[in-house]
């Protein structure tokens, strides 16, 4: 029977540590493309003159929001959520924010008054 090597014993404790967060990894993976209990809840205001909207996705579409929407004035604002719990939108990409409310929020004060083009997901 081979030696244990060094080499050896380190791959098997990486496996070992490993396993809590590749099953928290799948936990995660699932819950991005359905909606769960802890999903962000519908809202429907004017901020800065402007009305922002967001709600539970149905149907087709890019998904990476975790099958939520976002609308400024009526045009798509494309969102992900991050792996951290974050969310990040087209127009705010390298500002993480809390949830689709402070994305849509975030990318009106980014605008400034322009109108949102949509961003072509597909």
């Amino acid at each position: 029977m081979p030696e244990l090597s060094r080499r050896r014993a380190l791959a098997a404790a990486a496996v070992v540590a490993g396993a809590p967060l590749a099953a928290a990894t799948a936990a995660r993976a699932a819950d991005h493309h359905h909606d769960s209990p802890g999903s962000p809840a519908p809202f429907d205001e004017v901020y800065r003159g402007r009305r922002i909207q967001g709600r539970a996705a149905t149907g087709g579409g890019h998904h990476h929001g975790g099958g939520y929407a976002v609308y400024v004035d009526g045009a798509e604002l494309h969102v992900m959520r991050n792996a951290d719990g974050t969310w990040i939108s087209v127009v705010s990409h390298y500002d993480p924010v809390p949830d689709p409310r402070a994305a849509a929020r975030a990318a009106v004060d980014e605008l400034q008054g322009a109108r949102l083009v949509p961003f072509p997901a597909g």
